[in-house]
C-alpha cells in the first residue's frame, strides 16, 4: 500500500529530497506588512536580503484549512496519509490540519489519515519524516508509523544558536524581557523547543565562542551511544558556518547519519541569518530528563 506523507513549508525539507521521497509540501505565509506570499515564492537568500533591506519586518502565518483540505482532497483515497506538522506550541498550522481531515472524513469516511504534531520545527521535522521514511522502506503499516511517530515526539530535541534574538522578540517569540536581559549581559541564549512545542531558552552562556562549544557539548548530554541515530543541521543561509559545526560534531559523535539542509523563509523570519537549529532524538523524554 501507498502511502503519502504531507508536511508543511516549517519543515525545511530540500526540494530534491520533497521530489525523491514524493514529499508534499503545504507552504505557510510570509507577510510583509499588507503584502503576503507563499514560503516557496522566495529562496532563503532573497528573502533575508529583502529584511535587511526593508522597513517591515516579516510574520509568518499558517495555511488556512482550506489549504490543508485541497492538498489532502487531491491525493488518491487509497493512499493513507501521514502529516508532519509544525509544532502547534508556535503556529497554528496543526490545528487548521485538523479542520481540514474532519471536513475530508465527513465527505469521506474511508480515508486513512494521521497528523503528527511534532512539537518542533525545521530540523526535528526533517529527523520525523526520516524515521517515516525508513518505516515505510521496512513496509509498515501507515498505522504502526504514525503510533511510532507519536512515541518519538517526547524524545525529539531541537536546540537553536542564533546570531541575533531580534527576530524572536520582533516576532513574538520570545520576550522583550529575556532578550534585553542577554544584551544587556552579553549573554548568548541557547534556545530549544520545549516539551509544550514553544521556543524557550535552554541556558544562557556568555560569549558566542562559549556558546558553540557549549551547543555541541549538549548532544552529549542528552546521547549516550549515537552510533544507531541520525542527527539534523539546518542553517539560516550560513552553509559554511554550518559545515564547521557538522566537522565538530563528526569528530565527537559517531551518528548514523547526518543531514544537512537550509532554513525556508519562514524559519529565517524567527531564526535570522546564521542561524543553526539542530535535531536528534534524546535518550530520555522530556519528563524523564526533569
Amino acid at each position: 500500500m501507498t502511502i503519502q506523507l504531507t508536511t508543511d513549508s516549517g519543515a525545511d525539507v530540500p526540494k530534491h529530497l520533497q521530489a525523491a521521497r514524493d514529499i508534499k509540501v503545504v507552504p505557510l505565509f510570509v507577510r510583509f506588512g499588507e503584502e503576503q506570499y507563499k514560503s516557496e515564492d522566495f529562496t532563503t537568500k532573497d528573502f533575508l536580503e529583502r529584511v535587511s533591506t526593508g522597513k517591515v519586518f516579516p510574520h509568518s502565518a499558517a495555511p488556512s484549512p482550506q489549504d490543508y483540505y485541497d492538498t489532502f482532497k487531491a491525493i488518491d483515497p487509497s493512499h493513507p496519509i501521514i502529516h508532519i506538522s509544525l509544532s502547534s506550541g508556535v503556529s497554528a498550522s496543526y490545528n487548521h490540519a485538523i479542520m481540514a481531515k474532519t471536513q475530508l472524513l465527513e465527505e469521506e469516511p474511508g480515508r486513512e489519515m494521521y497528523l503528527i504534531d511534532t512539537k518542533s520545527a525545521s530540523s526535528g521535522m526533517i529527523l520525523m519524516l526520516e524515521d517515516a521514511v525508513q518505516m515505510m522502506e521496512q513496509n509498515a503499516s501507515a498505522k504502526d508509523i504514525a503510533h511510532h511517530l507519536e512515541s518519538r515526539v517526547p524524545y525529539l530535541r531541537t536546540v537553536f544558536l542564533l546570531e541575533t534574538i531580534d527576530n524572536l522578540i520582533s516576532g513574538g517569540r520570545l520576550s522583550r524581557a529575556k532578550g534585553a536581559i542577554a544584551k544587556t549581559l552579553n549573554v548568548k541564549l541557547i534556545l530549544h523547543a520545549s516539551e509544550e512545542g514553544k521556543i524557550d531558552v535552554l541556558e544562557k552562556v556568555r560569549g558566542a565562542k562559549k556558546a558553540h562549544r557549549r551547543f555541541h557539548e549538549l548532544i552529549g548530554e542528552y546521547i549516550k551511544d549515537p552510533a544507531e541515530k541520525v542527527f539534523v543541521m539546518t542553517h539560516g543561509y550560513a552553509k559554511e558556518k554550518c559545515d564547521n559545526a557538522l566537522d565538530k560534531v563528526r569528530a565527537r559523535y559517531p551518528f548514523k547519519h547526518i543531514h544537512q539542509a537550509e532554513t525556508g523563509p519562514v524559519i529565517a523570519a524567527h531564526a535570522g541569518k546564521g542561524a543553526l537549529v539542530m535535531s536528534f532524538f534524546s535518550d530520555l523524554s522530556h519528563e524523564e530528563k526533569k
